[in-house]
C-alpha cells in the first residue's frame, strides 16, 4: 500500500475512534499564511482530520492535562461546564488554578465570524470578545501559548510536540511532505488551519435547532415561541438590531450576531475579581485592549455573541456576571423602564450594581423599544430556546 493511501486510511481510524468531548480559549495573536501553502494533496477531510485529533489533545499543554475541548465541550454547546470557584463565570486552566476574567464563549458558528476590520458603522468582526486575533487561524493557535490556558512556554514547544508525535508525523507528511519540520512557520500554520478546517465542519455548525426545522417547514413554533419569535424580531423588543447579521433577510443561515463592538453597561463580576489577580478598580477594557484599537471610544466594548445554542451555554455577559437566561433579558429592561423599583436583578433582589465601564455605553440602542413585562420575557426566552441544536435539546430546562 501507498504511504497516501496509509495516511488516508490512518485518519479515517483515528477519527472514528475519537471521543465527542470536550475544550476552551483566548489570548494574542500570530502571522498565520493564508490557505493557498498547502500542495494540492491536502484535502480538507485530511486538514479537518488532523484538527480534530488537535483539538482534542490534552499533551498539547504544559502539564498534558487541557485540550482545546476541555474549555469548549463539545458535549455542552462547546462552553465550559466545568464546576470551579468562579460558579463557571471564567475557566480554570492548565495549572489547575489560574482563571481567565472573561466567560469561556461556545465556539458553535465560530467558523462564520468576518475578519476584524473597521468600516463607516464602526469595527466588526474577529474574534476573542476583543477582537485582537484577526481570524479563526490567529485565535486558534494561541491558547497553546496562553499562561492561564494550556500555558505551554512557546510556540516551538508547540512544534516540536506535533512534530514528534508519529500520528501527527503521518498527517503532516500527506499535508506538507517529508520534510515538513524545517519550514517552522509553515508548520504553525498549518495547526492552526487545521483546527480552523475542524471548527469548520458540520460537526460545530449543524444549522438544525427547532428555529431551523421551522424556517424548513418541518415543524410549527409554539404560541409562546410563536410570540417570542415576533417579539425578537419587531422594533417592540429591539433584540434584531444587535442580533442579526442581515437584517433584510431571515434565513436558516443566520449566526443571530451583527458581529459589531458595544458596551452595555454590564457590571463586574465580584465573584471573579475575588479569586483572579485583577484589582476590583480596574475594569475589562474589552475592544480598547485590542493592540490596534487606541479610541478612548471603545473602551468598555466587547463583540455581540450569537444567540445560536445560547440556552444551554449559561452563564452570559463577558465576564459571566448572570446565570440564567431570563435574567439577560430582564437586564435591557432596566434601559427602558420608568419604575425605579423594577429595576430590580432578578437573581439578587437588589439593583443592578454599576456598570464596570460607565463611559461608551450604547444608549442610543439600549434605549429603544418598550418595557418588557414577565410574559414578554418568558416568550423570548422560549424563542431562545428555538435556536438550540438539535443534538442539544436534552440539556434545555
Amino acid at each position: 500500500m501507498s504511504t497516501s493511501k496509509f495516511a488516508v486510511l490512518s485518519i479515517a481510524l483515528l477519527t472514528l475512534s475519537l471521543p465527542l468531548y470536550a475544550a476552551k480559549a483566548d489570548v494574542g495573536r500570530a502571522n498565520i499564511p493564508p490557505d493557498s501553502i498547502y500542495e494540492d494533496g491536502a484535502t480538507n477531510t485530511t486538514m479537518e482530520s488532523l484538527g480534530r485529533l488537535l483539538f482534542f489533545d490534552q499533551s498539547l499543554s504544559k502539564t498534558g492535562n487541557q485540550s482545546c475541548a476541555t474549555c469548549h465541550d463539545p458535549a455542552n454547546g462547546f462552553a465550559d461546564v466545568r464546576d470551579n470557584a468562579a460558579a463557571r463565570a471564567v475557566s480554570v486552566g492548565d495549572d489547575g488554578h489560574s482563571f481567565g476574567t472573561r466567560n469561556t464563549p461556545s465556539i458553535t458558528y465560530a467558523s462564520f465570524g468576518p475578519p476584524f476590520a473597521l468600516d463607516g458603522e464602526g469595527y466588526l468582526g474577529g474574534f476573542f470578545m476583543d477582537g485582537r486575533a484577526r481570524d479563526l487561524a490567529a485565535q486558534a493557535i494561541e491558547p497553546f501559548v496562553n499562561p492561564i490556558e494550556m500555558a505551554l512556554p512557546d510556540h516551538e514547544s508547540l512544534l516540536d510536540l506535533v512534530s514528534q508525535n508519529p500520528t501527527y508525523k503521518l498527517l503532516l507528511t500527506t499535508i506538507l511532505g517529508e520534510h515538513f519540520a524545517n519550514d517552522r512557520t509553515k508548520l504553525l500554520a498549518t495547526i492552526a488551519q487545521a483546527i480552523v478546517a475542524f471548527e469548520k465542519s458540520p460537526f460545530f455548525s449543524s444549522f438544525d435547532s427547532k428555529y431551523d426545522r421551522y424556517l424548513a417547514g418541518e415543524i410549527e413554533l409554539t404560541a409562546l415561541e410563536e410570540r417570542g419569535r415576533s417579539l425578537f424580531f419587531s422594533q417592540l423588543a429591539n433584540c434584531s438590531q444587535c442580533h442579526l447579521r442581515n437584517t433584510a433577510t431571515v434565513n436558516g443561515n443566520e449566526t443571530f450576531t451583527n458581529y459589531r463592538y458595544h458596551n452595555i453597561g454590564i457590571p463586574s463580576n465580584e465573584q471573579v475579581a475575588a479569586i483572579t489577580a485583577t484589582p476590583r478598580a480596574l475594569p475589562d477594557a474589552g475592544l480598547f485592549n485590542n493592540p490596534i484599537v487606541d479610541e478612548q471610544t471603545a473602551r468598555g466594548k466587547f463583540k455581540v455573541p450569537s444567540l445560536r445554542n445560547v440556552a444551554v451555554t449559561a452563564p452570559y455577559m463577558h465576564n459571566g456576571v448572570f446565570r440564567d437566561l431570563q435574567t439577560t433579558v430582564h437586564y435591557y429592561n432596566q434601559f427602558i423602564v420608568k419604575n425605579l423599583n423594577t429595576r430590580t436583578n432578578p437573581e439578587t433582589g437588589k439593583p443592578w450594581r454599576e456598570p464596570e465601564t460607565a463611559d461608551n455605553i450604547s444608549l442610543d440602542i439600549l434605549k429603544q423599544g418598550q418595557p418588557m413585562d414577565q410574559q414578554r420575557i418568558e416568550a423570548i426566552v422560549a424563542f431562545l430556546k428555538t435556536l438550540t441544536d438539535k443534538k442539544y435539546e436534552a440539556l434545555l430546562q
